[in-house]
């Protein structure tokens, strides 16, 4: 048998159409590559309020599509969260930071989230975060701060937290649904320091009533009851925190169908920034982002490694031992 010869133009152009057509079925419905931004899309980048900045969005999008490629992902949105944007914008209004993005739908949200409020170690070291802007950021355990990086949605995990009052002489129960995020570098312990996203809601002044026949009550009969609060203007402890309608519908988007979270952040971008600042620079000037007005605000950001901060956290609480527990005091009045 004659093999019959081929142009060498021709027999190169075949090979990179069929690598094109392995390549694009391998990305799903996310066939875009990471810089082809589409112009709807497009049109929300920028700095102002309700924008997603370049530099978020383009690894937001880079992390989606490659775990859509690898088959870690089919959900047809993904998130990011610009952790440099202030939380608190004043008079009741909240900063809009963290970005529901559906490609497949054309659909862009920016919402209001919570960010880690760290802490502050009396006589040693405070490294905490105001209600408005961060200055700290890191990955150590009980830290309580954001750490910056790739995450992945995982299990969700709805937990009763106590009962409180609707109105005269009615109580509900809150139910909150916690959504476990996996992270990967510098964020890889993520689950080991319980991170994840759930509604800003807790119940505080707690104290124990008398309710035999509601379901969560315990051998004695007994049930938490405590005041409702909403924190979504507030700080976390290093989670991702949400409004409660905001929070219903992310969890009803991730439940059993996992997606990408990218917060920005990072410890490189930390130190690039803070190394600018402490030569003069202008940010734009050498293609760096930080939100201006928490920059102005913050001075200088800051990344505690969890090298260098949990012997720390682990000294303190060696030294100031946690009281025992007390149990939760019999409710007084209605």
């Amino acid at each position: 048998m004659r093999l019959r010869s081929v142009p060498l133009g021709v027999a190169i152009l075949g090979l990179l159409a069929a690598a094109v057509a392995l390549t694009v079925s391998a990305r799903s419905f996310a066939a875009l590559q990471p810089s082809d931004v589409p112009a709807w899309l497009q049109a929300h980048v920028g700095e102002g309020d309700g924008q997603i900045a370049a530099v978020v969005l383009e690894r937001a999008r880079a992390l989606y599509l490659k775990k859509v490629a690898a088959g870690a992902v089919s959900n047809p949105c993904y998130f990011a969260m610009d952790a440099t944007r202030p939380g608190d914008m004043g008079n009741g209004v909240l900063g809009r930071r963290y970005y529901v993005i559906c490609e497949a739908s054309q659909s862009f949200r920016a919402i209001s989230s919570g960010h880690g409020g760290g802490r502050k170690l009396k006589g040693i070291v405070d490294f905490s975060n105001g209600r408005r802007c961060s200055k700290n950021f890191g990955n150590a355990m009980d830290s309580e701060l954001t750490a910056g990086g790739a995450y992945m949605t995982r299990e969700a995990k709805t937990s009763f937290k106590g009962y409180y009052r609707t109105g005269a002489r009615q109580n509900a129960a809150l139910l909150r649904t916690f959504i476990q995020f996996d992270g990967e570098g510098e964020a890889a312990n993520a689950r080991q320091r319980v991170i994840g996203g759930h509604a800003a809601q807790v119940l505080r002044g707690m104290c124990m009533r008398k309710s035999p026949n509601s379901s969560y009550a315990d051998h004695d009969g007994m049930v938490p009851f405590g005041k409702l609060v909403d924190y979504a203007g507030g700080r976390s402890n290093g989670c991702t925190s949400w409004s409660p309608a905001d929070a219903q519908q992310i969890v009803s988007m991730v439940k059993d169908n996992p997606t990408t979270l990218y917060i920005y952040p990072e410890s490189r971008d930390i130190a690039a920034v803070a190394q600018a600042k402490a030569g003069g620079h202008s940010l734009t000037g050498i293609n760096l982002y930080w939100n201006a007005s928490c920059l102005k605000e913050i001075g200088s950001p800051k990344f505690w490694p969890k090298k260098t901060l949990e012997p720390i956290i682990a000294q303190y609480k060696k030294d100031h031992p946690a009281p025992p527990p007390q149990p939760v005091p019999i409710c007084t009045g209605p």
